[in-house]
């Protein structure tokens, strides 16, 4: 019987016994690409951030790795980089004190950073609840605390922002629902940064935007808070009420840097489809250094997204020999847990010709961490990948879903979303589990403890066969799309289509 590895101290009983593996690597195949896995998320690499000498080195032996394998660079004039210059916000340090005591910083408060925060305020504290505009009254120069819940019928955080700025608050903390079971706040906070693409840093921004961490709002507050947190997570009424003030500090770092997308081509072996490139595309980056949890401070994002990463390389040096009817171009994305970046930054500067790419396969956002006998498919009945995904999948005995939890919004959460914006068709995978079943109870512990976090390392639990299918599961879909005679198409009525007029 399967042993389900762990590095997570204590957690050994919440992870059941129900595959049916040895520990470690199954064959051959899975043996290969998990070393490359473990050569890029090493301590060395320094977790992949965006910016930093870990991810350069990351990026340069990705490029020696392709082009070792016969692909051709496609980066900026005839290398294998597209380099993005990058301008940062970031907090190195925060201090927040409530009449109840103080906030630890990334621990029990995080916040947005901005230029515009001052080194040091003093501000009356208003809790308006939910903070619709009704209940807010007279909050000018105040900081308004919010209950940030998701619950339909209440207002949304954008509508909560929307009217606290109105009503000339100097701020807003917003106490992070505890009770949004689908993806429930995870502190600490890894660090408090914002990057940007170069000239598209905001306006700076004198209104203090904060994450209150509900164990800590009656320090915030003065007052016992467990029955307003408790109303809050199930909707109840909630009261206002103003409760002294609060005492911030900010220290305010900028940086400016560039990093690279990776980019490489097999060309295609029929030329009558050379102009239908399919990219396989995958973030590089990670998060790199942040705040220390059970000791450890590296978050080394070994299946975010250092596998996947592999996996794509790992596929080119194993079929670039033989090479597929399209083209294929590999695309190693960074800026991805920054926001996109790279992949926006591709699909707006191209170095191919937007018009001769026909599609994306995005591989993100996977746990191989339970058997694989669900699959959430993104964007699945929007274009004909969806079609062949469902195809593929049914051949191996794996069923296909769509995401069941669409208020978590993983669908722009991931760099295919770029390119579904751009009118390309792609698609993007999810490790899918019945609800209530052992495949969910540890997907949710995994979440919680792994996600973001510096035990998303190579020593954590790992279903090997899960892994394995996968793997053979993507091999198949590349196959088939960059193989068959028809291209990639939108379906007709899909919402994200260019004709359907959605999101774009």
């Amino acid at each position: 019987m399967a042993r389900y590895v762990s590095a997570f101290a204590g957690m050994a009983a919440a992870f059941m016994v129900i595959g049916a593996t040895d520990d470690g690597p199954i064959d051959a195949d899975s043996q290969a690409w998990w070393s490359l896995v473990s050569v890029l998320s090493a301590d060395d690499m320094e977790g992949r951030d965006t910016g930093s000498q870990g991810h350069e080195r990351a990026a340069r032996l990705m490029a020696e790795r392709l082009a070792a394998a016969g692909l051709e660079p496609l980066g900026d004039n005839g290398t294998w980089f597209q380099r993005i210059e990058f301008e940062e916000v970031g907090v190195p340090s925060a201090t927040l004190h409530g009449p109840g005591g103080e906030l630890a910083f990334l621990d029990e408060f995080s916040l947005a950073p901005n230029t515009a925060l001052p080194d040091a305020l003093t501000v009356p504290i208003a809790y308006r609840g939910y903070c619709g505009a009704d209940a807010l009254g007279d909050v000018a120069g105040k900081l308004v605390v919010c209950h940030g819940t998701r619950r339909e019928g209440l207002t949304s955080g954008a509508e909560r922002a929307a009217a606290v700025r109105a009503a000339g608050a100097a701020g807003m903390a917003t106490i992070l629902d505890p009770g949004y079971s689908l993806e429930p706040p995870r502190w600490p906070f890894a660090y408090a940064r914002s990057v940007y693409r170069r000239g598209d840093t905001p306006e700076p921004d004198p209104f203090i935007r904060l994450g209150i961490n509900a164990d800590a709002l009656g320090r915030l507050l003065g007052r016992d808070a467990g029955q307003l947190v408790a109303d809050g997570v199930e909707g109840q009424p909630l009261p206002s009420f103003d409760s002294g003030t609060a005492e911030l500090g900010f220290a305010i770092r900028t940086a400016q840097f560039s990093s690279p997308n990776v980019i490489g081509m097999l060309p295609g072996t029929d030329p009558a489809l050379a102009d239908q490139a399919i990219v396989l595309g995958a973030h590089l980056d990670g998060y790199g250094y942040g705040r220390t949890v059970n000791g450890d401070a590296l978050y080394n994002g070994t299946l975010d997204n250092a596998a996947y990463v592999a996996l794509i390389v790992h596929l080119m040096e194993t079929r670039a020999r033989e090479g597929y009817a399209r083209p294929i171009i590999v695309a190693l994305w960074t800026g991805e847990e920054k926001g996109l970046h790279g992949s926006k930054w591709f699909v707006e500067n191209p170095t191919i010709p937007i018009e001769r790419i026909a599609a994306n396969i995005n591989l993100d956002q996977l746990r191989p961490i339970f058997p694989l006998e669900l699959m959430t498919v993104h964007a699945r009945t929007d274009t004909t990948l969806g079609a062949d995904a469902t195809a593929v999948a049914t051949a191996r005995g794996i069923r296909v879903q769509d995401d069941p939890e669409p208020g978590r919004n993983l669908l722009r959460r991931s760099d295919h979303w770029s390119f579904l914006q751009a009118g390309i068709p792609a698609i993007n995978f999810v490790f899918g589990y019945e609800p209530g079943s052992d495949s969910e109870e540890i997907y949710r512990e995994w979440y919680r403890t792994g996600y973001h976090r510096p035990q998303d390392d190579l020593v954590q639990l790992m279903d090997w066969q899960a892994a394995a299918d996968f793997n053979r599961f993507f091999y198949a879909l590349v196959d088939r799309v960059a193989n068959q005679p028809e291209a990639p198409a939108w379906e007709e009525g899909s919402e994200l289509s260019p004709a359907g007029g959605g999101d774009m």
